[in-house]
């Protein structure tokens, strides 16, 4: 269906403008603009358009302006990230190692980034628009606060939506199993300096059975290892079935708009967390706020909203048992002495 044709269906178009990589339509709604028809106009639209529907003067104005890809700002931040992460990891040890810290960054950018394909080849699967990843350096205790990836358009049905927010904790734990396993194979380096604190990692189920079959009896980790841990702890924190987290995702797509008392009530949950795990160091406190205004955003319905057949239960079913083996109830805390 043509553009006009498709605006036509939910507005009367009196004018029309058209620029080089704008077009604009002076427009008369024929449906209310909050109904479910025209949000799914605009997310349509959206997949290859700036949509912005304003007032002028009393008339509406449907404006979309053409999207130009550009990848330099994923390249920049990709390169700002590594770099990040590398000096991080790099004084892991005490004393600065870059080879250390080039180690570290490999191994967690593979993660990262290997969640973040799992979305976009899921959303391309599904002739969803989704960008590169975008990955955001930040001076945490691993030098990034993670990976995004864009997507638009409108999710045509729930097993689109179960398919595209499993995909990425699926695809990432793969690659921390990967990862933690060629690290805990990994001789340690030695303290540079005794006594000087450092931290004390909480073992989700999936590490320790990692552990077991690498046959690692240590009582530290290399930082290959512990890229693979932060890529489990990232995979149990995305799966928190509340908004547009992955665990939201896969929750409105299995229970439909019943998932949205679920995300209503998991912070405080969160909140009960940090109240009974009190060395948690404040951890489930901070995601129960952050939890809190995920949970005010309603989910997108997607377009066809029937229930999923049996086997896209399972699969969210197991996805949600992933969660879970890679959650560990106190993930780190800080300690003097090591």
């Amino acid at each position: 269906m043509k553009l006009r044709e498709r605006i036509e269906k939910y507005f009367h178009v009196y004018h029309h403008e058209r620029g080089d990589d704008f077009e604009r339509y002076y427009v008369l709604p024929l449906v209310n603009l909050n109904s479910e028809e025209v949000q799914y106009l605009f997310q349509e639209l959206s997949e290859n358009y700036d949509v912005r529907l304003k007032t002028h003067f009393g008339e509406f104005i449907l404006e979309l302006k053409r999207r130009k890809e550009s990848y330099r700002l994923n390249v920049i931040l990709f390169i700002a990230t590594f770099a990040s992460i590398t000096f991080t990891g790099s004084t892991f040890y005490g004393s600065f190692d870059l080879i250390l810290g080039l180690k570290f960054a490999v191994a967690l950018m593979f993660v990262l980034g290997s969640h973040e394909m799992g979305h976009f080849i899921a959303s391309k699967r599904w002739g969803m628009k989704a960008s590169l990843p975008y990955f955001i350096p930040f001076p945490t205790i691993i030098g990034t606060l993670g990976a995004v990836i864009r997507q638009r358009g409108v999710i045509k049905s729930r097993r689109a939506l179960l398919e595209i927010g499993a995909s990425g904790p699926l695809a990432g734990v793969v690659a921390a199993l990967i990862v933690t396993y060629i690290g805990l194979k990994l001789p340690v380096p030695e303290l540079s300096v005794e006594g000087g604190g450092g931290i004390m990692l909480g073992e989700p189920l999936l590490f320790r059975f990692v552990a077991g079959v690498a046959g690692f009896t240590g009582e530290y980790i290399h930082p290959v290892a512990f890229a693979g841990w932060v890529g489990m702890f990232v995979t149990a924190l995305n799966l928190i079935p509340v908004g547009q987290l992955d665990g939201g995702h896969v929750m409105r797509a299995m229970l439909g708009n019943r998932a949205d008392a679920i995300s209503r009530i998991f912070p405080f949950v969160l909140l009960a967390a940090g109240y009974f795990f009190k060395d948690s160091g404040g951890i489930w406190f901070f995601w129960a706020i952050l939890a809190f205004f995920f949970s005010m955003q309603r989910h997108p319905k997607p377009y066809d909203d029937s229930p999923l057949p049996l086997r896209y239960l399972f699969l969210g079913m197991v996805t949600f048992a992933v969660g879970i083996l890679c959650f560990t109830p106190v993930p780190f805390k800080f300690v003097e002495g090591l």
